[in-house]
């Protein structure tokens, strides 16, 4: 074999190996991004069907219910709800009418099955997404935007 021919082959094997490498990062990518949805967008059936995603919002007023580890409550953005259950801890910080995220499946039935649940941690902090799907809901349900 000649030196040009094994370079060729040496150059050959190098590209085979980048794409190889740059195929598995995108896939291992893709499969670990969570979108992020509104209720009102998961029940205009804009949630992404067979994969994780988060839902943020309010935890509705009088909607949290505790069944052993799982405890079942309502994510609002003031306009749609959405059932939530999750079992294991919440955090310290979940409460009733604070915000939260969640992030989860949507079952067959409409219940969301969040296997994460993150919640603000001071008074002044409410996850950037959810205070975006207050604000889009009331903007969409204000007197003003109905004329």
């Amino acid at each position: 074999m000649k030196n040009w021919q094994k370079r060729g082959a040496i150059i050959a094997a190098g590209l085979v190996a980048l794409g190889t490498a740059s195929a598995l990062v995108l896939n291992a990518l893709n499969s670990n991004i969570a979108l992020y949805v509104t209720p009102t967008e998961v029940l205009a059936g804009k949630a992404p069907e067979g994969r994780a995603f988060r839902i943020g919002g309010l935890v509705k007023e009088g909607s949290l219910r505790r069944q052993d580890l799982t405890a079942h409550f309502v994510i609002t953005d003031t306009v749609k709800d959405i059932n939530v259950s999750y079992t294991g801890l919440l955090p310290d910080l979940f409460k009733e009418g604070k915000g939260a995220v969640v992030q989860g499946r949507l079952e067959a039935n409409g219940q969301f099955k969040a296997a994460e649940v993150l919640a603000k941690h001071d008074e002044n902090y409410m996850p950037a997404e959810a205070q975006h799907a207050i604000d889009q809901a009331k903007k969409h349900s204000s007197p003003s935007s109905l004329k």
